[in-house]
């Protein structure tokens, strides 16, 4: 292809998860990676050679996704424990958790404005929550199986979700309501995304599809059956031109969608790939695997010459073209099979070994008095500001001799030992009243929570039966009618 400028290259891998790397995302000022993973870590690597990693820790289950807010300040994580946590990025590791979810959470994903997140979850449910205010807004619930990815268009006014039910639906923000349904009748879809410009949503099939879906016409528009196993990820390049696609059998597929072809296929994990991402302004991009490691790829094909992209355009005028993605009026989907040629990159030899830590991680633990519980129906505390930047903790981290002057709100100083005999006769039963009054929150908010799952179930099963008697009656009808 003449508009190629170069191949994909290895730039570097991260090694310090202890288990399958689930969820990966790049900063908006593309200098930090978060990963996710089944060792129960979130992870916040930098790009700047020579500097250290920090792992935070507060999950007791397996990590299943992660992603930064649209300014950096926050790192959303949402786990197989239930709960989601927007962590402050600083030494101290705080974090607020959302427990709303009875069953393992999925994916988050922030709005555009960072004003709200969404999760979905194995209760057949996405939810959508506040992150100032730290309330639970609404429930999307029409799905009937497990939940397993949902993302924010980027206007925010719509959701696309994907289930264990076979089915795409993509929701109204505003009136809350399902407006488009697809279904796939050969498999679930493990991952949706909006293409940059919102028009279209990408979905990962199990049975190792990549579709792209117009959401204004309601049809699909290209079919790529390129691996050879289930599709675990995708990632719109900023410009909306290619797809990144990552997948069981190993490998991260870059799809062309102008031209509608396989453009290379890079091999480098050992094992599985679940998770594969463009940093924001489209120069690297990353893939996590079964196999503990975070690889990061230097893109080199992101500029494109102009006139070489006039006359893809052009090609797409002439009736006998196959429709592709920014087609107005397509007239059928275009299909594209395996068997069609790619650029192999397999830079397998210069990936270590995935269990030796590099570079050097810093733990970052959440303790229990630091966490604070989002309420499910109503406001309780704002948001904590975030005690230091991430280039703070970077210049923390890279320079120790520096840290006095990094500007962290530490704790004061310990008192002398008089003052803490005073202190201590006066403070147990405070504090062991306030422990008491959390624990009872928390224990209300978790009986309330099962009720609310309890209630969404029951109402399936009535929608389901109402379903039912309405076929049935139906079937009666036609027959009286024959007769």
């Amino acid at each position: 292809m003449a508009s190629v400028l170069e191949d994909p290259a290895l730039k570097r891998h991260f090694k310090g998860h202890k288990d399958a790397v689930t969820c990966i995302d790049f900063s908006p000022d593309n200098k930090q990676l978060a990963s996710s993973a089944a060792d129960a870590f979130v992870m916040v690597w930098n790009l700047k050679p020579q500097s250290r990693a920090f792992r935070f820790i507060g999950h007791r289950e397996a990590v299943t996704g992660v992603q930064f807010s649209p300014i950096g300040h926050l790192l959303a994580s949402a786990s197989k424990d239930r709960t989601v946590r927007l962590w402050t990025p600083n030494i101290k590791g705080e974090s607020t958790i959302f427990k709303a979810h009875t069953a393992p959470v999925r994916s988050v994903d922030f709005s555009s404005d960072g004003q709200y997140i969404i999760t979905a979850s194995d209760d057949k449910s996405v939810k959508a929550w506040s992150v100032h205010h730290q309330r639970f807004i609404f429930s999307l619930t029409q799905h009937t199986n497990w939940v397993r990815c949902a993302r924010f268009s980027p206007d925010g006014r719509l959701i696309a979700s994907c289930s264990d039910d076979k089915t795409l639906r993509i929701w109204d923000t505003t009136n809350r309501v399902c407006i488009n349904t697809f279904m796939d009748y050969k498999g679930h879809s493990n991952y949706v995304s909006f293409n940059p410009s919102g028009t279209c949503v990408a979905s990962a099939g199990s049975n190792s599809t990549v579709k792209v879906w117009d959401i204004r016409m309601n049809k699909l528009l290209q079919h790529y059956q390129v691996h050879s196993a289930g599709v675990n990820c995708l990632s719109f390049h900023p410009s909306g031109n290619v797809l990144l696609s990552a997948s069981n059998d190993g490998t991260v597929k870059v799809l062309d969608l102008l031209e509608g072809r396989l453009l290379y296929t890079l091999h480098g994990h050992q094992g599985p790939v679940l998770s594969v991402a463009f940093s924001r302004d489209g120069e690297q991009f990353a893939s996590g695997g079964t196999d503990a490691q975070v690889l990061v790829w230097k893109t080199n094909f992101d500029i494109f010459d102009d006139k070489e992209i006039c006359k893809m355009q052009q090609k797409r005028l002439f009736p006998e073209a196959p429709p592709h993605l920014n087609d107005v009026y397509p007239r059928s989907s275009h299909f594209h099979r395996s068997s069609e040629p790619s650029i192999q990159i397999n830079p397998m030899f210069e990936v270590a070994d995935t269990q030796a830590s590099n570079p050097p991680i810093i733990d970052v633990r959440n303790l229990t008095s630091n966490e604070q519980v989002a309420p499910i129906m109503k406001q309780e505390t704002p948001l904590r500001r975030p005690y230091a930047s991430m280039e703070e903790l970077h210049s923390f981290s890279g320079n120790p001799r520096k840290s006095a002057s990094v500007p962290y709100n530490t704790s004061p100083p310990l008192p002398t030992a008089s003052k803490r005999r005073g202190h201590q006769e006066k403070q147990p039963d405070a504090q062991s009243s306030l422990s008491s009054t959390l624990e009872h929150i928390v224990d209300q908010l978790s009986i309330l929570t099962q009720t609310v799952s309890i209630l969404e179930h029951r109402l399936t099963l009535t929608e389901d039966k109402l379903k039912e008697c309405l076929e049935n009656q139906q079937i009666t009808t036609r027959i009286s009618e024959s007769d």
